[in-house]
This record gives structure tokens, sequence and C-alpha cells, in this order.
């Protein structure tokens, strides 16, 4: 069987593409929810990319991020991890607790981001389920932060037995002068690839 990431043509990515849309805009509805703040948001972009190349995307591989990861259960299964730049992070944080200057992220800082991380994840994951019909819950999150490299070490150990690539989705919010950007890592297990395009529609033969 064909790996879909390894032989995506450009259907499957419009699909994809179109699913990272959809998914985005209702995280950043959960999040301007959360902050009872009106919160725009540009275009997600939308790639499959080497997992080499990710790092490289969110400033090379020893860029410190904040990771809130969550495994997927149910019809799908597989993980969905959400990736912040440190200061990103603080700039989220600060935003939530009415301007106040996040100078670390400590413990409380930490607990704001798994909170965050868990309304944006679970808002994506929903948007995922009502699209496509599939029942499907996420875990409690664990955060960690780390070097990028170190950070994308686990979903390419876990997901690099079947394919290189991975499904990342670079969203940015915006409040007022304030922007902070974040990546969505859709990891699906690879029977999962399969049930997730073809509940969307589209032929997975070769």
């Amino acid at each position: 069987m064909d790996n879909y990431l390894n032989n995506i043509d450009s259907l499957i990515l419009d699909v994809l593409k179109e699913v990272g849309n959809i998914g985005a805009g209702n995280a950043t509805t959960a999040l301007a929810k959360m902050l009872n703040k009106k919160i725009d948001m540009t275009v997600p972009k939308v790639n499959v990319l080497d997992f080499s190349d990710v790092a490289d995307l969110i400033g090379g591989a020893e860029t410190i991020v904040c990771s809130t990861l969550f495994e997927i259960e149910g019809d799908l299964n597989g993980s969905i991890m959400f990736l912040l730049e440190t200061e990103y992070s603080k700039k989220l944080v600060s935003l939530i607790m009415n301007g106040y200057e996040v100078k670390d992220i400590d413990d409380l800082a930490k607990s704001a981001l798994k909170e965050i991380g868990n309304i944006l994840s679970g808002a994506y994951v929903s948007s995922l389920s009502g699209l496509t019909g599939l029942n499907m819950k996420i875990s409690v999150p664990s955060l960690a932060i780390d070097m990028a490299g170190a950070i994308l070490s686990v979903p390419a150990i876990k997901f690099g037995q079947v394919s290189d690539k991975i499904l990342i989705i670079e969203t940015q919010f915006l409040e007022g002068n304030d922007n902070v950007k974040g990546y969505f890592l859709l990891v699906p297990d690879y029977d999962s690839y399969d049930i997730l395009l073809r509940s969307l529609g589209v032929s997975t033969n070769g």
C-alpha cells in the first residue's frame, strides 16, 4: 500500500488544507471566547513536510519551543501537537492575564499553556470530527518545553516507521497589535490516514 503522505497529490493536499483552514478557524473562535476578546486569524498555511524540515520552519532545531501533545482515540487514532516558540507562549499567556508581563514560563504559565493547548486542539479535533462524521476524543495534554529538535523527535520516532513526512498547519492569531504564531502537527497513525481521507470523500486507491 502506498503511503499517502509520501505520494500525496494536489487533490488530497487541497482537502487537507481545507480541513486545516476550518480547524484553525474553530480554534481561533475558541481562543476568542476564552480571552473574551476579538481575535483575528491569518489564512493558515498547510503543508506536508519532511520531519527534518519542520524544525527549520519554526526557527531551527535549537529554537526553544513549548509543545502540548495529545493522543487522539476513537474512529481515528494518532496524535496532535500544538507548538509555540517561547516568546509567543509568553505573549499568549500575557493576553489571558490581561496584559501582565510574563517573564518566565513558570508553573502558572505552564498551567495556562496546557489549558490553551487543550482548548485549541479540542476545537480543532471537534471540527475534524464534525467534517468527517468520525468519533474522536483527545487525551489530557502533556506539556514540554525544549529545543524544537528534541520536541519533534517524539512524533518522528512514533510516526517515522510509516512516513518521513508530516502534516503541519501554521496559524497566526492577531489581537490588536499583538500576534501569536503557532503550529498544529496532525499525526494520525497509518491506517487512520486512509479512514480520514475516505471519510472526506477522497479516493485512496492508487
